[in-house]
């Protein structure tokens, strides 16, 4: 006879263990632990058994519906207990450390720099995947992430090991808004590393030293697109990324200007970049080579791609400036250092700069702010370079608005 709900209900555990037989191979297992569903089947010439949930939870009939799907896989010639291994994998895995980071970048990193975006994957990958990835992220304690930020603050990358934390909380963060954790780990880890003592981009901002470093960028031998982004870089001063994902449609050679969309901006708002009689130049040089392609500066391999990253810094170390002394972001600091030493009014100086506005509205509103005095000092700077790269002793008293 079927079981009904009430025989299910009043079953009592007794000694020994024992079964209420249903239809079908299905039966409850009554023990002193509690009341399991199960049924018995043949698959294969072997005699197999399939949990089907524990009771109240599973009702009666929602066991016997569980029951009938097994069944339907048997016809169908599918191990019922092979497939639920292999559901239960795939859901393990969707929810793992690694699925749900991927999951999250593709949510998030649209709205990022393109550089900001690869910088974080490849962080994850690299620091992160091998320990942390496979593993549920709901199951991830606080000591097993800190020895995972350790094994980078250990090769002595601590600020890579602070950004890498930040990263894994961001994720853990988006595992509890989307159900698959409880709470973020990462909060229980500050004050777990020491504090990254803070650094500026190397730079070169004495005058006599700048015009050093602008005869060399002249004396470079290498790839024409690469003398290019060298030649620009001290006139335009954007990010090196800014610079690398250059694209011939951002361009106004006519008009003298490069527009940056928000996308590829720091503070995701447009950019305008006046250009110099030197900039359009260089570009008008380098537009036969290029022109035809996407990038202003593309890659050596493909012109689908722009330059790697590390081009001009790579440049920059064959003409022997180390580390500590140049680098591409250093082009900014030389240019901001000496345009405010010379009086150039601070608010086009930071605007020019693209520093972040605190208020993102007000950014994408005012991204043309001063426009007309930063095109009047993007000249007179590319100007005062030419100066320096002649071997002239320029000092502040000769260049600026007073000498406007």
């Amino acid at each position: 006879m079927p079981l009904s709900d009430t025989a299910v209900r009043n079953a009592k555990p007794a000694d020994k263990a024992f079964k209420l037989t249903d239809e079908r191979g299905m039966y409850l297992l009554v023990q002193q632990a509690g009341k399991y569903w199960r049924l018995d089947y043949r698959f294969g010439g072997k005699r197999r058994t399939l949990a089907l949930g524990v009771y109240p939870d599973v009702s009666l009939k929602a066991a016997r519906d569980r029951r009938d799907d097994a069944r339907r896989l048997i016809s169908e010639g599918i191990d019922p207990g092979t497939h639920k291994k292999l559901t239960k994998a795939k859901e393990q895995s969707a929810d793992s450390f690694e699925a749900v980071a991927l999951e999250w970048l593709a949510k998030f990193s649209p709205n990022w720099t393109p550089d900001h975006g690869d910088r974080i994957k490849r962080r994850l990958e690299v620091d992160v995947f091998p320990w942390l990835g496979a593993r549920q992220v709901g199951d991830i304690t606080p000591p097993e992430l800190l020895a995972t930020v350790r094994r980078i603050e250990g090769r002595g990358a601590l600020e890579t090991a602070h950004r890498a934390l930040q990263n894994c909380g961001q994720v853990f963060r988006y595992a509890v808004a989307t159900g698959r954790a409880v709470r973020d780990p990462s909060g229980d880890l500050r004050g777990a590393l020491p504090p990254v003592k803070e650094k500026h981009h190397a730079s070169i901002t004495d005058p006599k030293a700048i015009g050093e470093l602008l005869r060399s960028i002249q004396s470079y031998k290498g790839h024409f697109a690469t003398i290019s982004a060298l030649r620009l870089a001290p006139l335009v001063f954007v990010r090196p990324g800014e610079l690398r994902h250059a694209e011939w449609a951002e361009f106004d050679l006519t008009a003298k200007e490069w527009r940056i969309p928000g996308e590829k901006m720091k503070a995701r708002a447009p950019h305008i970049v006046p250009l110099s009689d030197q900039a359009v130049a260089i570009l008008e040089e380098l537009q036969p080579l290029t022109g035809r392609s996407r990038y202003v500066f593309p890659s050596v391999r493909t012109n689908t791609r722009p330059m790697s990253e590390i081009t001009v810094l790579a440049a920059l170390r064959r003409l022997g400036y180390k580390s500590g002394e140049m680098t591409g972001h250093g082009f900014r600091s030389m240019a901001s250092t000496l345009l405010n030493e010379q009086g150039w009014n601070r608010d086009a100086i930071e605007r020019q700069l693209a520093h972040a506005e605190r208020n993102n509205v007000r950014a994408a509103y005012n991204y043309a702010e001063f426009l007309p005095e930063r095109r009047k000092m993007m000249q007179a700077w590319a100007d005062y370079l030419d100066r320096l790269a002649e071997g002239g002793n320029v000092v502040a008293g000769n260049f600026g608005r007073a000498a406007a």
